[in-house]
């Protein structure tokens, strides 16, 4: 297993060029182009003021050669120095702060696009990747990339100051100057040399640390299953083993990036000792004045230091491409449900028609084969059947969170794939198998979908189920916190508030995957009442796994292997005695009244059969 093992690159990611990378980015600054053009304006000055900072001390020195006296000449550099100190501390405050708001409104805008995108994906992106590694990406990928829009500005500024300087010397001695500039190829070569090595390591290190993401985040959201069966240390290990990845794979990017400012420093380190011997032989030192010969070699720290900063500041700058690159992918990724068309959805009745569908999630899964099912507007209809049957996902595609391959679902004798898909979604109520609640009130959650619904409203029809009893079960009411994901709520409450939420939002079309987890009586009771009012607003599709349910419904569907192989009422199916009284005898039976009966009758007849078995060894 190598440092790199399990680091390959998402399915949607892409390699862009640099020129890819320069336009895309440009858009970013676009909308800043003033205070760009501002703070490069600042930054020139800044520049031009530093290049001559040693240009007026080789003239004071030559000065001072000729006459040691000349006081005028140390006070006026002086008061240059001093001007130049203040000329500076003032225009870099400003320099940075225009270009810390640029970076800030940059980044805002670069995070808000990656989260728009990946919001804006089905269900079936989210199945396939990670969102722990989604989250690194909008998080720590944008702000790696703006850290470095700091640094190159920085770069740039230096850049100016060596061009400045450069021209100037010219002006003194030209085979000086030409040496000086020979040696820059080599050096900027070298550091071109690291450009592929330096992506690679550092695209590689995000990885990485999405990895690192993805396992906290898994770990911190299933701690209460980890702790219930005692796997503290086991996810603890399962970290370990990401974390030690994450610690070689940035070892090894380190080794290889500390690499490049050794090699950048003993070039230049040569290239200045060649500098000052041409320039310190006698038929040279006749050409030029001491100062000359002293702005020389002053500006060679000027010259080689943009150089080498750029190879210390190298792995920031490919990891922030890097990271860029990665951002870009998430935002240009293409959503697996295309639509044709985006037509304005008028009130829907109801009417859905799976015409020949043909549905897979994988090539090796086919799950829908020619599938087709009428479903009249107002009707209600159960499907059931084993796992695998493919219940769950007609109601996903009838909502659009995948793609079906081949076939039509119509709606109203409209194409689904040609709707406003958000229009379509706001007359489609759908209530999960673990309903999902977000942090805040009960009346929060209720009224997700709703936000102008009034408290009132939202309670007068909450009284609707039961007299509102599953209300004052609630410490306080409607205004109850349900904590992070509904965890201060049971099964049953959090179902009720789900119900409810579908409830005020009035859809056309409901989706009703119940929960098989065991419930009290009470509040059971107040589910069946919801569920009766949503039975009889909309056209209903439940995924059912209650006996009450079923017999409620207007037509049962039964699956099996994603095909329809049974439908009809209750006493229809079971006096078939086919795979629908099977399905009751296994699953629903129980359910019942008349085997609660039959079971207390035989418990009454024969006790000592239904005693609790003794574990052996037990005292």
């Amino acid at each position: 297993m190598g440092f790199f093992h399990g680091l390959d690159r998402e399915s949607y990611d892409r390699e862009y060029s640099d020129r890819e990378l320069g336009l895309r980015l440009a858009q970013y600054f676009k909308p800043h182009g003033k205070k760009l053009l501002g703070a490069g304006g600042l930054t020139a000055l800044l520049s031009a003021s530093a290049a001559l900072q040693p240009v007026l001390i080789a003239r004071a020195l030559d000065s001072l050669i000729i006459d040691r006296q000349r006081l005028d000449v140390i006070l006026g550099l002086v008061l240059f120095m001093l001007g130049y100190g203040i000329l500076n501390w003032g225009g870099n405050w400003w320099r940075r702060r225009t270009i810390a708001r640029i970076i800030a409104d940059m980044m805002t805008t670069l995070r808000t696009d990656a989260f728009a995108a990946s919001i804006s994906h089905d269900l079936s992106f989210f199945d396939e990747f990670r969102s722990g590694q989604i989250i690194s990406r909008i998080t720590t990928d944008t702000e790696e990339f703006t850290n470095v829009v700091q640094m190159v500005s920085d770069l740039i500024g230096q850049g100016l100051q060596v061009i400045i300087l450069t021209g100037y010397l010219f002006t003194i001695s030209w085979r000086l100057t030409l040496l000086l500039l020979g040696m820059a190829p080599v050096v900027m070569l070298t550091a071109w040399s690291f450009r592929k090595l330096a992506r690679k390591v550092t695209r590689k290190g995000f990885r990485v640390l999405a990895k690192v993401n993805a396992a906290i985040q898994e770990a911190v959201t299933g701690i209460s299953v980890a702790k219930n069966f005692r796997q503290e240390a086991a996810i603890y290990a399962e970290f370990n083993v990401v974390n030690e990845q994450s610690y070689r794979v940035n070892l090894w990017r380190g080794y290889s990036l500390s690499s490049m400012f050794p090699a950048l420093n003993a070039l230049s380190g040569i290239g200045t000792a060649i500098l000052v011997y041409y320039g310190g032989l006698p038929a040279t030192v006749g050409t030029i004045t001491i100062g000359n010969w002293y702005l020389f070699i002053s500006s060679l720290d000027r010259f080689w230091f943009p150089m080498l900063n750029l190879s210390a500041f190298w792995s920031q700058i490919q990891g922030g491409l890097s990271a860029a690159e990665r951002v870009f992918a998430l935002i240009d990724a293409q959503p697996a449900v295309q639509q044709q068309a985006c037509e304005p959805v008028r009130e829907l009745q109801g009417e859905i028609i799976f015409e020949q569908v043909n549905f897979r999630y994988t090539e090796q899964e086919q799950v829908l084969e020619n599938f087709s099912l009428h479903i009249q507007p107002g009707e209600s209809v159960a499907l059931v059947g084993h796992t695998g049957a493919g219940k769950s996902s007609l109601a996903k595609l009838l909502v659009r969170f995948y793609e079906f391959q081949r076939g039509q679902i119509l709606v109203d004798g409209r194409d689904i794939r040609t709707f406003d898909l958000h229009q379509y979604r706001r007359q489609i109520g759908s209530v999960s198998q673990i309903p999902f609640l977000f942090n805040g009130t009960v009346l929060d959650n209720i009224r997700y979908g709703r936000p102008e619904i009034t408290a009132t409203a939202v309670e007068n029809m909450a009284r609707h189920i039961g007299n509102g009893e599953w209300l004052t079960a609630l410490p306080h009411g409607l205004q109850t916190g349900v904590g992070e994901r509904g965890s201060k709520l049971s099964l049953g409450q959090r179902q009720l508030v789900a119900l409810m939420r579908v409830l005020v939002q009035e859809p056309a079309v409901v989706i009703l995957d119940e929960a098989t987890a065991s419930i009290d009586p009470f509040t059971e009771m107040q589910i069946q009442a919801a569920t009766a009012l949503i039975l009889a607003r909309s056209t209903s599709i439940l995924i059912a796994h209650r006996l009450s349910t079923i017999r409620a419904v207007d037509r049962i569907i039964v699956l099996q292997a994603g095909r329809i192989i049974e439908e009809g009422n209750h006493e229809t199916l079971m006096a078939q005695g086919g795979h629908y009284a099977e399905l009751y005898n296994t699953y629903f039976r129980h359910q019942s009244l008349e085997y609660v009966e039959e079971v207390g009758r035989r418990k009454a007849r024969r006790p000592q059969l239904y005693s609790a078995p003794r574990l052996r060894g037990a005292e």
